[in-house]
């Protein structure tokens, strides 16, 4: 049977891969330690699953009328992005998706034509590239430095931009990095782009997940002209734990939220509504289940730090956002005989059972990813397993 050969071109998510890979170990009976997945281990706070089910009650379980959103939850995006992320959208500024990754999509499919150049930083969230490819672009790789937590120079975004240029994807915090830009690196990014006729998708899942008191600044909040060139996009996923719930949203101009809702009348018909009202308890309602979870994350983000820079052949940034550490490990491969990222997970899978998510995916043969989306226990129990098969 043949297949397109678009999709034969597509890469299989490899977090999702080695989540998968733990998960039938697991089901043979082998006790392993995942750090694959980035999903909270936390429940979804009691008051948000209230709303879902009283909105199933009261009969809202049909389309979403619009299909970009109801009116009452694009009200409610538009005033977290006020309260928290310093920006101010109308209501015709914001689509609603069913997840993030479908308002990743989306964007890239209301803006890039084929041939046309995608910078993606490196190391880059996995899905990133895909998309790009999908949308027949092309993906341009910025190499961040690892010496300043991976992060890129506005000089390194000015030689990479061509005439081929339409969009740059930023994200901070970062998936995988777990680094964060400050305002003032933002600010300086947007000046570089500020100079181009170019769009930004700023990826801002993670914005509430931020650790020692790291400020923050969002990129379409940085000058007029960022405003009018950024789409902001953020979700339910991490900060509320709603993985499951697929509840994304992307605010910007105008005519690109138009093209995004013309995708989307064609492919989903809009985000599940009864999980609307759920976003929408999400954003208004009480908030202190958000700092319980920050707070933990932080706690794990500099324990596994600690951890990992104490064992032979690694290296690892403090992470400053979200909840992902993303060490060097090619200092191992040498004594453990592998030939990159990918070799390492294996043995690592294979011989110590903990799950880890090779670096290539994202960009950077040297490393590999670990989530600290799970207990402190399970953090240990891992990192112990790792120390003794490194020894």
């Amino acid at each position: 049977m043949k297949l397109s050969s678009r999709v034969e071109a597509l890469a299989e998510s490899a977090t999702l891969a080695v989540t998968a890979k733990a998960a039938q170990l697991k089901s043979e009976g082998v006790d392993v330690v995942s750090f694959g997945a980035g999903e909270p281990d936390f429940d979804t706070p009691q008051h948000i699953k209230l709303a879902a089910i009283r909105a199933i009650e009261a009969g809202q379980t049909k389309y979403s009328k619009p299909a970009t959103g109801i009116a009452a939850v694009k009200q409610a995006v538009c005033e977290k992005l006020a309260r928290e992320n310093e920006l101010q959208y109308k209501p015709s500024q914001v689509i609603v998706t069913a997840g993030g990754k479908m308002a990743c999509n989306l964007a890239i499919q209301a803006l890039i034509d084929p041939g046309d150049e995608v910078i993606i930083p490196v190391p880059y969230w996995v899905s990133y590239p895909e998309m790009v490819k999908l949308a027949g672009g092309v993906p341009v790789f910025l190499e961040g430095d690892e010496n300043d937590s991976f992060k890129f120079s506005p000089a390194a975004l000015e030689a990479a931009i061509t005439p081929k240029t339409r969009l740059l994807i930023f994200n901070s915090p970062s998936n995988p990095g777990g680094f964060t830009y400050h305002p003032a690196e933002t600010q300086a990014i947007a000046e570089v782009t500020a100079r181009h006729d170019m769009v930004v998708l700023a990826d801002e899942i993670y914005d509430r997940l931020r650790f020692d008191g790291q400020a923050f600044q969002s990129f379409a909040s940085s000058s007029s002209k960022a405003y009018e060139q950024t789409l902001t996009l953020i979700g339910a996923s991490k900060t509320y734990s709603m993985t499951g719930w697929r509840a994304g949203y992307v605010a910007g101009p105008v005519p690109i939220i138009k093209a995004m809702a013309k995708l989307q009348s064609q492919s989903t018909s809009g985000a599940c509504t009864f999980v609307q009202h759920g976003l929408i308890e999400a954003l208004t309602g009480d908030q202190s289940e958000v700092e319980r979870m920050r707070v933990e994350f932080e706690k794990r983000g500099a324990h596994i730090h600690q951890r990992l820079n104490a064992l032979p052949g690694i290296s690892c940034n403090k992470p400053t956002g979200a909840f992902y550490v993303f060490p060097n490990v090619s200092g191992t491969y040498s004594k453990l005989s592998v030939a990159g990222s990918i070799e390492f997970a294996k043995a690592v899978l294979e011989k110590a059972h903990v799950a880890v998510v090779p670096g290539i995916a994202f960009g950077s043969d040297a490393c590999v990813r670990f989530s600290f989306a799970c207990s402190m226990e399970q953090i240990d129990k891992g990192l112990d397993r790792l120390a003794e098969f490194l020894r």
